[in-house]
């Protein structure tokens, strides 16, 4: 199936190069392909809460796919938004899809489509960009990280703030040039798991951490030479997924040898799980299955 026409956001692939929506497990076994494409990149997936749907996106545009893959992918309607970045998650009712937009702000839709719904602030002096990593477990607050000017790099601090999903004031909960990013609420609400290159000695070098909703009791989960991104807690809160890049590595590029890791929410020896070629939208979100047991993920093989 080939996606265009209607997206604005395309992420081109190299020549021979394919993304693969696939699904893994923690034991490490087989993954089992849903979908691939040689088009543009797929990117991002999450499960929808009920199990039956995978929803992930592409050229700007959101599509969903039963896990089966048995059939080919929808097109979401996103109330007009062709724009929409990899960073997206959905209501724990899985009534909602909030969404990251073109325009810096995050949006709320109906999973069935329907009307796009601004939620966060026009916040200044300068340009301001929200990404959205995650959503509490009560659906009431978003968690996402802020982007803002600082030493003249309109991209360069970049901090966790929540919001309230049906809109208010914003709360900032880390200030700091260490960039931070990949907020999530743990399944209980008492946590929030992100990657900083708080405490970095080299530029680049992010770890995963937690800390309180509040923005309190900052704790270190990983001491290693690998770059940490994005972790992302199961259902039954037993698990932290995460995707390490090579030591050395700056940010989260597309095109590298990555591995998937697990963890405990607490920290301790992590355990790899998958290695592939991938980074930059492979696992961006939340994408636990209802089971605690998988998880989709994208890679972009060459050959």
């Amino acid at each position: 199936m080939t996606i265009t026409g209607a997206g604005t956001n395309v992420r081109p692939l190299a020549p021979g190069q394919r993304a693969r929506l696939l699904v893994g497990d923690i034991d490490g076994g087989e993954p089992r392909l849903v979908y691939e494409t040689a088009d543009s990149a797929l990117e991002a997936p999450n499960w929808s809460p009920d199990g039956r749907w995978l929803v992930f996106n592409q050229d700007g545009l959101l599509l969903r796919i039963a896990p089966d893959g048995g059939a080919a992918p929808e097109v979401m309607d996103t109330g007009g938004i062709t724009d929409a970045n990899n960073d997206h998650v959905l209501s724990p009712d899985g009534g909602t899809v909030y969404l990251s937009a073109g325009d810096g702000h995050i949006h709320a839709v109906p999973f069935g489509g329907g009307p796009a719904r601004r939620i966060t602030n026009d916040r200044g002096p300068g340009p301001f960009r929200h990404f959205l990593h995650g959503v509490s477990p009560d659906g009431r607050t978003l968690a996402y990280v802020g982007v803002e000017p600082y030493g003249g790099d309109e991209w360069g601090y970049r901090n966790i703030f929540t919001v309230p999903a049906a809109g208010g004031p914003d709360i900032r909960l880390t200030d700091s040039p260490a960039p931070a990013d990949g907020p999530e609420f743990s399944p209980d609400g008492a946590w929030i798991h992100f990657n900083s290159e708080h405490g970095a000695t080299v530029p680049g070098h992010a770890q995963l951490f937690r800390m309180r909703p509040d923005g309190t009791e900052l704790t270190r989960l990983t001491s290693d030479a690998r770059v940490n991104w994005f972790p992302h807690l199961s259902p039954d809160g037993r698990h932290v997924l995460y995707i390490s890049f090579p030591p050395g590595t700056e940010g989260h590029p597309a095109d590298r040898d990555v591995v998937l890791r697990v963890m405990a929410p607490d920290g301790g020896a992590p355990r790899d799980v998958l290695a592939f070629h991938g980074g930059q939208g492979s696992l961006n979100v939340n994408s636990w299955a209802p089971d605690s047991r998988r998880f989709a993920y994208v890679d972009y093989p060459t050959a």
